[in-house]
């Protein structure tokens, strides 16, 4: 199965409540909606990255290891939309220009997200690194753009507390599923 429209569902739901959205929203009311597009590069990257090493990976792990791993990044990913995101830094100190507070902000605060482990794990499961990290990528790019356009303080009032549940649920039941029938308990 092509991993660009899992790769696109996935990250766009751990997404929605997630801190990479949180900071274009942020860094878009601070230097414009221009330095999302640097941000969203910067992600870019991150999820080419994640594609890469699970293309790596894939072949030293048994076709149930795959689907175990994907339903950790699944299960991983709904326990963690139910907290709200938080930015400790929402570098107002940085002294750079601000496509490149973006880029730089963004590769920091995407490396090792949880949109980075779907990836990772999608794609060991179902080798195909570019329409991988093409899904991801657009999900992440529409999040980032949407945030950018309501800027901080609209994105804050959004209904986030009533997403965040039925994200987690929907994550959380797939990764359940999946990780049960990888166990050969379902």
């Amino acid at each position: 199965m092509d991993p660009l429209v899992p790769a696109f569902v996935a990250v766009l739901l751990a997404g929605v409540g997630d801190r990479p959205a949180l900071l274009a929203a942020i860094l878009a009311d601070r230097h414009g909606r221009g330095a999302t597009i640097a941000g969203i590069v910067a992600q870019a990257i991150g999820f080419a990255l994640a594609a890469m090493a699970g293309t790596l990976v894939a072949p030293y792990l048994t076709p149930n290891a795959r689907n175990l791993l994907l339903a950790l990044a699944l299960l991983s990913a709904g326990g963690s939309a139910l907290f709200a995101a938080k930015i400790k830094d929402r570098l107002d100190h940085w002294r750079l220009p601000g496509w490149l507070t973006a880029f730089l902000g963004m590769a920091i605060l995407a490396l090792g997200d949880r949109g980075q482990f779907l990836v990772f794990a999608l794609v060991a499961r179902t080798p195909d690194p570019v329409a991988g990290a093409i899904g991801a990528t657009l999900a992440a790019g529409a999040l980032s753009a949407a945030a950018a356009t309501l800027g901080e303080r609209d994105w804050l009032a959004l209904p986030l507390r009533w997403i965040r549940p039925v994200v987690a649920t929907l994550l959380l039941i797939a990764g359940a599923v999946l990780g049960l029938g990888a166990l050969r308990l379902l």
